[in-house]
């Protein structure tokens, strides 16, 4: 009998459905690999399982028993215990009573200080060699390092000693001898019965960890099987789907341009900063060099990086044919460098104030302005505007007025009253409808036909594969694959991405 069952469950956010069938077995004492794209559902399906997202559909078995998941003390109270992708740590609170939070000790109506200290220090233990300077147990979350706040989380989700332990991407940060590590204690508690389902991106740790692997794809469970009994290749044709598997991108071949004839617009060489090391590329006038690979491997970093926005530790960069140097984005935009992000709200907007100020600050930056005139500013603003076909009521109105999609022209129209040599995109069509990226990446063609130097990071595989003339996959902040021409293709993208750094 199953430790626990998930047959047929769902969940939509209106429109947006998250997960349309959901299955899974998982026995005791076994890690079982959950994998699939991103947004292919893999972390709804493991919330609901926790409690902390409600199935519009579907039934959960725990122990052959059919069960309801209320909340997370409901799920806690069942036994199941899950680390979080996204780390849900208390950050002015010290190590320790991280760990301890789910279940804090007291006496009486406080809280048993030498009790929790005891309880944390077991788990602080088990990692003991591998959590670097300045990891105490009374230290607080937020001086910590990514890693070290990582395996805060890892301890806090073991403390629960749920029978039913949920790991979710739990070693993104960690480096190669923490995993080891980690590996060992999920080793431990398979022995002892724990029943684990866990989630990865990196091949080579599914193989090395799992005993059962089920791979989701858009929203659906689409196979089940032992480890021993399957390859990596196999797992990422069941990814992809089989009729995607080596055909190339049907939309690419209107808009790509493979001659590569224009001159250099910028190259780096041996380019190492945060999150990144050894990254050389050049991009020619003319050219759109994608950026592929999972989500945080280091592309968004080398473009904040080359903008001036992350400190560089090594490496050369050449722009338009002279040596140039990020010192901040300052510099980088009076170079000729333009950058978008898709986290318009960090990176782009300027909230409660109007549309004209939130598309002409890098005109005022360029031209050294000093004095601000609406009606000039408004005649260089409006064709930029308009040749991403923004919808807005008038200049004078707050950006918080539009949608979403609308914004996100706005925050790329900047850079179009005086167009730069260099575009660097960040994810720029993340969290905008599909007629707002139709009218993105129809004038990225047509700026780059115009000559323009574009890099594209999309964290969604088509607009890469439709819209890129090169693709270099990134794993582990390095380089690992390009793909060009006929390889061009989802499996490849795919296999690169997954496939040990």
């Amino acid at each position: 009998m199953a430790k626990l069952k998930i047959s047929g469950v769902s969940k939509a956010y209106g429109a947006t459905v998250a997960l349309s069938r959901g299955d899974l077995e998982l026995e005791a004492g076994e890690v079982h690999v959950l994998i699939g794209s991103n947004g292919s559902g893999k972390s709804t399906l493991c919330k609901i399982v926790a409690g902390s997202v409600k199935p519009d559909a579907g039934e959960v078995l725990l122990d052959g028993k059919p069960v309801t998941v209320s909340g997370p003390q409901a799920a806690k109270a069942l036994g199941i215990g899950i680390f979080y992708q996204e780390l849900s740590l208390a950050a002015r609170r010290t190590v320790e009573e991280n760990i301890c939070l789910p279940d804090l000790p007291m006496r009486g109506p406080f809280v048993d200080r030498r009790a929790l200290s005891e309880k944390a220090a077991r788990y602080i233990a088990l990692f003991d060699g591998v959590t670097g300077g300045g990891f105490a147990a009374d230290a607080t979350v937020d001086v910590l390092r990514a890693d070290q706040r990582q395996l805060v989380e890892i301890m806090k989700a073991l403390a629960t000693e749920a029978p039913v332990l949920i790991f979710d991407e739990p070693t993104s940060a960690l480096d190669r001898a923490q995993v080891d590590r980690f590996f060992e204690i999920l080793r431990r508690l398979k022995a002892e019965g724990r029943a684990m389902v866990f989630i990865s991106h990196r091949m080579d740790e599914i193989f090395a960890i799992g005993d059962s692997v089920t791979v989701l794809r858009d929203g659906r469970t689409v196979g089940t099987s032992r480890i021993a009994d399957t390859t990596p290749a196999e797992v990422v044709r069941l990814m992809v789907g089989e009729e995607q598997a080596q055909a190339a991108p049907a939309a690419a071949a209107e808009t790509v341009k493979t001659d590569g004839a224009g001159p250099v617009g910028l190259a780096v060489s041996a380019l190492a900063g945060p999150g990144f090391a050894g990254v050389s590329f050049a991009v020619r006038q003319g050219e759109i060099l994608g950026f592929g690979g999972l989500h945080g491997q280091g592309q968004s970093s080398v473009l904040r990086a080359l903008f001036g926005a992350l400190p560089l530790a090594a490496g050369a960069v050449t722009l338009k044919g002279g040596a140039y140097r990020p010192h901040s984005p300052r510099a980088a935009i009076r170079a000729g460098l333009a950058y978008v992000s898709g986290d318009r709200g960090r990176d782009g907007v300027i909230q409660g104030r109007p549309i004209l100020e939130n598309v002409t600050p890098i005109h005022f930056l360029r031209n050294r302005l000093t004095l601000a005139r609406p009606g000039p500013l408004r005649d260089k603003a409006t064709p930029a505007v308009e040749a991403l076909h923004t919808r807005f009521a008038g200049f004078s109105h707050p950006i918080g007025s539009l949608s979403g999609g609308n914004q996100q022209k706005i925050v790329i129209a900047r850079w179009l009253i005086d167009r730069p040599d260099v575009l660097l995109l960040d994810d720029p069509t993340k969290g905008i409808d599909l007629s707002a990226k139709a009218d993105l990446f129809a004038l990225v063609r047509k700026l780059a036909a115009e000559g323009m130097a574009i890099v594209l990071y999309s964290s969604e595989d088509a607009e890469l594969l439709a819209n890129s003339d090169r693709i270099l996959v990134f794993n582990g902040g390095r380089v690992t694959r390009e793909l060009a021409g006929a390889d061009r293709t989802r499996f490849n993208l795919y296999e690169a991405a997954y496939e040990a750094a």
